[in-house]
């Protein structure tokens, strides 16, 4: 690999990253708002858990087409025109009147933000070969943490001082930017870091049959669906949790949030990359391995962070901080696994697949159930006291009782998920290749960013 070949994948890594970061910033915005957005708007908190609901619904299902253009195009334009679509969007959101405007105007953001992850994780899978899969996906999927870490700790601000709608207008400006960058990417070349060779000519029949037939890959949905499940309770949740339970401002719960879902990120992120790679040259099925203790390990460090009393703000920043750092280590061991089990001809309709289950079935319950149930333990904290009306008091204890249900059982099953996924691992990673001829050596370009055809 010469210079000029590192040089741009370096690039086009770097860009992949920064969409991504767009991505989780401008998602995450109504979650530090939540709490101006309920009063100005009057919402419950199943209709807030609504909003989340809407927003990943129609994002998984637009994924699945956009999977579909993303393994038949190129997807640099797929990228940039999904980028430019929801900074637009996301400048509308901070002009909303009233619920039902602002409910409409996020469906337009989820149908953009669909776009990037099949496409992205297509593109470093012909980008880099297997062994150096999981610390390019880890960072990439800095975006998420960082991402989240600078929407908790700026958006926190810029609410505190300018009202809730400035951050979504702000957000929206280097979303313009990313999206027409986003069109300078060379294609990579599909199936260039493969040690076997890939069939380009051959269309493929009944794509979404071929990578449902995957058993790995049910297991993996498995996992997907209920991470999604703790990871959208928290994202939303948690800082309204601080507010009423923790009686922080919503700049300090802004901070707490960076740090709990951001910064544990970094370490997660970069540290897990690296060791899920050196366990899986060791150890074939060791990065799903890896996933499965680190998740069945974060579930009872995130239960204890959930149930600390009221007021012990340090100990429960601590507590799920720990919890959250392991739930990183899911991203660097079942992404880079997705791309081992599916040729690369379709990877982008896998990875839209396994999203589309991941958000329906987990983020899109996650937000409304963890809301329904906070409204559900407000009520029964209210009769308990013999209270005939709903006070703040009540609303907080009916959330910090939702969370810490929600949250930790569906970490625990994600741990479970991987662990069986891990058994199928390598006999769906040979079939993967199996049908293929193998390539001699140096005809396996280390990378390759030659422009790959429409």
């Amino acid at each position: 690999m010469n210079a000029s070949t590192r040089t741009g994948v370096r690039y086009t890594l770097l860009m992949l990253f920064l969409i991504n970061f767009l991505n989780f910033f401008d998602r995450t915005i109504p979650a530090v708002v939540l709490e101006p957005l309920r009063l100005e708007f009057g919402l419950t908190d199943t209709m807030l858990g609504l909003l989340g609901t809407a927003f990943t619904l129609v994002y998984a299902l637009a994924g699945l087409p956009l999977g579909r253009l993303s393994d038949r195009f190129k997807r640099t334009r797929i990228l940039g025109a999904g980028v430019f679509v929801w900074s637009v969007f996301t400048a509308a959101s901070g002009m909303a009147w009233n619920f039902v405007s602002f409910f409409l105007i996020r469906l337009g953001v989820g149908i953009g933000e669909a776009s990037c992850a099949p496409a992205a994780n297509s593109m470093i899978g012909d980008m880099y070969p297997s062994k150096q899969r999981a610390r390019a996906l880890g960072l990439f999927m800095l975006g998420l943490p960082l991402g989240s870490l600078a929407c908790f700790a700026l958006v926190g601000w810029l609410a505190q001082n300018h009202g809730w709608r400035v951050p979504f207008i702000v957000a929206a400006v280097p979303g313009l930017i990313i999206a027409v960058l986003a069109l300078t990417l060379r294609e990579p070349v599909r199936g260039s870091q493969e040690s076997y060779a890939i069939d380009t000519q051959t269309p493929i029949d009944r794509p979404y049959r071929r990578v449902m037939a995957i058993p790995t890959l049910w297991w993996i949905i498995l996992s997907g669906a209920a991470v999604n499940f703790a990871a959208y309770a928290m994202g939303n949740f948690l800082p309204a949790l601080m507010i009423r339970y923790h009686h922080v401002n919503v700049a300090q719960a802004g901070l707490v949030a960076a740090v709990v879902l951001g910064v544990t990120g970094l370490l997660g992120l970069t540290v897990g990359g690296w060791l899920a790679d050196k366990i899986h040259a060791l150890f074939p099925r060791g990065r799903l391995m890896m996933g499965a203790v680190c998740l069945l390990l974060a579930a009872p460090l995130l239960f204890m962070g959930l149930t600390r009393p009221a007021g012990d703000v340090l100990n429960t920043t601590v507590l799920l901080s720990a919890g959250w750092l392991l739930y990183f280590m899911y991203f660097v061991t079942v992404y880079a696994s997705v791309q081992d089990v599916v040729e690369p001809r379709l990877r982008a309709t896998a990875m839209a697949v396994y999203f589309f289950f991941q958000y329906v079935l987990g983020a899109g319950f996650g937000t409304v159930v963890t809301g329904a149930l906070s409204d559900f333990y407000g009520k029964q904290a209210m009769n308990a006291a013999g209270a005939t009306q709903m006070s703040d008091a009540f609303r907080a204890i009916g959330l910090q009782s939702s969370m810490s249900v929600v949250v930790p059982i569906a970490i625990a099953i994600t741990g479970i998920a991987l662990w069986f996924a891990a058994r199928s691992f390598v006999r769906d990673a040979a079939r993967a290749g199996g049908n293929a001829a193998p390539l001699a050596a140096p005809a396996v370009p280390s990378v390759s960013l030659a422009a790959a055809k429409a």
